[in-house]
């Protein structure tokens, strides 16, 4: 069975770039080393990588790395240190800046 993973690197100017592979270790490699001049990371290195996500399904792990693209970077560091309830909080957060406030009548 295939895996693939999502990954979340640190850039050196504290900038985050979220990715995806099939191969974490050698895709952390090739950004470290600046394989690809046109990459995000290239002038960003030396790079960490802080979090990855293994999955089997190649939708999932797709779905997974565009919705986690979107997310602030509190969110990423919370998602990446395993911290759950922050997560959460910052996910109500961002929901209640969605809706009006709408005083009673």
């Amino acid at each position: 069975m295939k895996t693939y993973y999502v990954y979340i690197l640190r850039c050196s100017d504290e900038l985050l770039y979220t990715g995806i592979t099939n191969d974490v270790e050698r895709r952390f490699e090739e950004h470290q080393k600046g394989l690809n001049r046109n990459c995000f990371t290239f002038k960003r290195r030396p790079l960490e990588l802080m979090f990855n996500q293994v999955f089997n399904d190649v939708e999932q792990a797709i779905y997974f790395e565009k919705k986690i693209k979107k997310w602030s970077n509190s969110k990423k560091i919370a998602l990446a240190n395993g911290d759950y309830d922050m997560l959460e909080i910052l996910s109500e957060c961002r929901n209640a800046t969605h809706h009006k406030y709408k005083p009673n009548s």
